[in-house]
């Protein structure tokens, strides 16, 4: 029942402070994408007196870089901030669609609202974070606006708006993402969070990820979005960052609701569950007839530990249009992802093979399709689909997943503590004798 307790903190404006007490202010927030180490030192946030509160006027932006907007031209570009230019609304605030002058750039704008869930620190540290960052599936910041009292972001405009509006708040007249497009949206937001663990300088723990900051362009390519909530990793020989726990229901890891030790692999916890919205089609928390909530993960463990339960996952509204061995493979990332031991979870790198791997297979039906089963072939071009009978089926299936997912992955589980666990690949393997 701890996979859904992250919950209540959100509610406080005495946050936490970005990796330390306190910090001061940020320098220079645009570090360059080609030499991000470079300014290294002068972007750290910075452990100080709890007296002090960052000051605005510290950020400073390269022209190349951040562009710094005063009030009245984001007024203009959103027609005053017009009920017909609202977008959305979340801890932040409200979001607006705006044009700007001279350029007709369409962009968002997200209005600080001074009495949200989120405050100037969460201001200052998306400014830092999306200054510092830079990937095709994160939303890219244009500029901001820091007069007076007002705190305004402004970023790329995501035309198909959020995953969560296409996920779980579809209208009944609007047709579901289809399974193939899903199975996209995971592998593109995976490829996110592992550029921020693994390629970002330094690296970025994002602890917030969740279908409503998963934006999408109108070919369903995801990008992150709010970094309100982002952490710098551990450096040197620490393993973790301890923090105050904030996050959002459903998504937070165990292990650091319970100690406060945020890790990387809090990510992948969190990752897991969206893929298992995507899979299910259930949010990470409902309500319960009787008042309460129920959470997605509690529903599901049972059914992971079983491939003979796939089907029972999988939404209804996609009314069998998949295949149920991309089904399978989908599932099992989402059950090591969510596995409880942290240490046990795969890192977000292997992830995204995984995920690469899925998303490149096609499916392809034959004369199996009357007995339940569907053949993946490989993604070369000059591939065509093949008649095989179930064992030849079996054979194939086993032989190219054991290539992917195979050695680097079995041997990371024989050198972790507890080995244990299954991968899932022995059972794989076991058929191809």
């Amino acid at each position: 029942m701890i996979d859904w307790l992250c919950f209540g903190w959100r509610k406080r404006r005495n946050y936490e402070e970005f990796n330390g007490d306190k910090f001061q202010s940020f320098k220079n927030p645009t570090i360059s994408d080609r030499n991000p180490a470079a300014n290294k030192h002068e972007m750290k946030a910075e452990a100080d007196s709890k007296n002090q509160s960052p000051a605005t006027n510290n950020v400073s932006h390269s022209q190349d870089k951040a562009r710094v907007f005063n009030y009245r031209e984001l007024a203009t570009a959103t027609r005053n901030f017009h009920p017909d230019t609202f977008l959305g609304e979340g801890g932040f605030g409200s979001v607006y669609k705006g044009n700007l002058t001279g350029t007709s750039e369409v962009v968002a704008v997200k209005k600080l609202n001074p009495s949200g869930l989120q405050g100037e620190k969460e201001f200052l540290v998306e400014i830092l974070m999306l200054s510092l960052l830079r990937h095709p599936h994160l939303v890219q910041m244009i500029g901001y606006c820091a007069e007076g009292s007002q705190r305004l972001l402004v970023l790329e405009f995501m035309p198909m708006g959020s995953l969560e509006t296409h996920l779980h708040d579809l209208p009944p007249d609007k047709e579901p993402i289809d399974w193939k497009t899903r199975m996209k949206i995971a592998a593109g937001a995976a490829k996110g969070v592992d550029y921020l663990h693994n390629e970002a300088k330094p690296s970025v723990i994002y602890r917030d990820l969740k279908p409503s900051n998963i934006l999408l362009d109108n070919e369903f390519n995801p990008k992150l979005s709010d970094f309100g909530l982002a952490k710098f990793g551990p450096v040197g020989d620490n393993s973790h960052v301890s923090t105050r726990v904030m996050g959002t229901h459903g998504y937070c890891a165990p292990e650091y609701f319970l100690t406060g030790k945020l890790t990387a692999k809090s990510d992948t916890f969190s990752f897991g569950v969206v893929l298992l919205e995507l899979i299910s089609g259930r949010k990470a928390v409902e309500p319960t007839r009787h008042g309460g909530r129920t959470s997605l993960v509690d529903w599901a463990r049972p059914l992971l530990k079983d491939p003979k339960n796939n089907l029972q996952l999988v939404d209804s509204r996609l009314r069998g249009q998949f295949s149920v061995s991309s089904l399978r493979k989908a599932v099992e990332v989402a059950a090591m992802c969510l596995r409880e031991e942290a240490n046990a979870r795969p890192t977000m790198h292997e992830v995204v093979i995984a995920m690469d791997y899925l998303i490149s297979k096609k499916h392809v039906r034959t004369r199996s399709e009357s007995e339940g089963v569907s053949i993946d072939i490989g993604p070369n071009p000059g591939e065509t689909a093949k008649t095989l009978n179930p064992p030849d089926v079996n054979r194939e299936q086993a032989v190219a997943e054991a290539k992917m997912w195979g050695e680097k992955w079995r041997e990371k589980r024989r050198q972790s503590a507890g080995g244990s666990s299954d991968d899932g690949l022995s059972s794989w393997v076991a058929q191809m004798h």
